[in-house]
């Protein structure tokens, strides 16, 4: 074993990156044995100096993240303060001085992924994120390298715990959304601003990174279709109940049939209770990835948390150190395919649709007439009706969602229709 130890930076010491220094120290001599050699964490860089941090010398502390990463002596540095900016800059400023970089950044590699790659490829250096996407569970290096051999199709997953946690809560204890969301903020699953879950940033961030190294072609974040979870509704709930569905928020990027684009949406949508993923509770993530050789393979586990993500995180350093110590490079950016991404209209779906009609004779003829005029063929109806009122519950078989989205908007132009109370794809069938 080299005696010469490997001088690691972490930049950020929040929970996550506390919990790698914690794990970083206390089990140092088995880190050592596995990489080849020991590692030394040689400073940490954090916003507010003065906090107390349990585990971690206050020697290593610095507010000075330019002037670590810029010390030429730093093998590996370790990102995990979030954000774009500094750490776009920190990252590449790294790379420029012979660091490899372990980062949990999704917001970054969805939104700049091309810069970070780039950089770490003109200066002969690794950049591993196991970290960014769904916490503890092994899924970016199976994808990028387990199954670089094959062809992947599909990958369709729960990869927000706060939204699962939310939804599960609604569905399982009859809850409603504010009620469900008090709850997750109780037990530290939501943020005081919810924003980046419920309305499903964190979760379209996550469906960007893996499209583009599932379909080995560059999915930004903007590429991504997006529709959070505040709109879900009790009644949602129990219209998926009756027919025999839950609702999730799912990610889901496939590639065309004719292998010439890709998609890439996060929404809510209701799943059959034989699916899987129907079973997925609380905070837990769960990721299918569809592959032509390999078929269907499925990565469960909690996905988020200190003591999860720096497992991640952890998992990426040794790696990297080991490649620094044989003087290889792990694998890059793969984006030879150049495929471009479709829009959200020319995904192929299905819809279910509750309406407030008039109770009165020949409205679900012309409802139905909207329907056949733009091409969406329905699959069951059901009809309630009481002084005067009635709801229209109506599931469409498979059509392109810009046809659907335009059936919707027929509708409520009809002087019947009182108002459309739901619209939520149906998924997993």
């Amino acid at each position: 074993m080299r005696t010469r130890p490997l001088k690691v930076a972490l930049l950020g010491c929040g929970v996550v990156g506390t919990e790698v220094a914690r794990i970083m120290t206390t089990h140092a001599d088995d880190l050592a044995a596995r990489i080849g050699a020991p590692i030394e964490l040689a400073g940490i860089a954090v916003r507010r100096p003065g906090k107390v941090r349990d585990g971690v010398d206050p020697a290593l502390v610095t507010t000075d993240a330019t002037a670590l990463v810029k010390r030429g002596d730093i093998d590996v540095v370790i990102e995990v303060i979030g954000g774009i900016e500094p750490a776009r800059t920190l990252i590449t400023t790294a790379f420029e001085h012979g660091a490899s970089v372990v980062s949990a950044n999704k917001a970054l590699l969805a939104e700049d992924g091309t810069t970070l790659y780039e950089a770490a490829e003109r200066h002969e250096r690794d950049l591993y994120f196991e970290a960014a996407v769904a916490g503890a569970i092994p899924l970016i290096r199976p994808l990028r390298e387990s199954l670089a051999g094959d062809h992947v199709n599909r990958v369709l997953g729960i990869v927000n715990g706060t939204t699962n946690f939310i939804l599960d809560r609604m569905d399982s204890a009859g809850a409603g959304y504010s009620e469900a969301l008090d709850e997750a903020t109780a037990l530290g699953y939501a943020e005081a601003d919810p924003t980046a879950d419920v309305e499903g940033f964190d979760a379209a961030a996550k469906a960007s990174i893996l499209a583009g190294i599932a379909f080995h072609t560059r999915v930004r974040l903007d590429d991504v279709h997006r529709e959070g979870i505040t709109e879900v509704t009790s009644a949602d709930l129990a219209s998926a109940k009756r027919m025999g569905c839950t609702v999730k928020l799912l990610a889901i990027c496939e590639r065309a049939a004719d292998g010439k684009s890709v998609t890439a949406r996060v929404h809510p949508a209701m799943i059959p209770l034989s699916h899987p993923l129907a079973s997925v509770r609380e905070a837990y993530n769960a990721v299918f990835v569809e592959a032509e050789a390999a078929g269907q393979l499925m990565f469960y586990g909690p996905g988020a948390g200190g003591s999860p993500t720096a497992s991640a995180v952890l998992g990426d350093l040794v790696a990297v150190c080991r490649n620094r110590l044989a003087e290889a490079k792990g694998p890059g950016e793969s984006a030879y395919t150049r495929l471009p991404v479709s829009p959200m209209g020319d995904v192929v779906t299905r819809y279910h649709i509750s309406l407030d009609v008039a109770d009165k004779p020949g409205v679900l003829a012309q409802v139905a007439m909207v329907f056949a005029e733009h091409g969406v063929s329905i699959d069951t109806v059901r009809q309630k009706g009481k002084d005067g009122e009635a709801s229209l519950v109506v599931v469409t078989h498979r059509a392109p969602d810009a046809a659907l989205s335009g059936t919707v908007e027929a509708l409520r132009g009809l002087d019947t229709v009182r108002g459309v109370a739901s619209i939520m794809r149906v998924e997993g069938e």
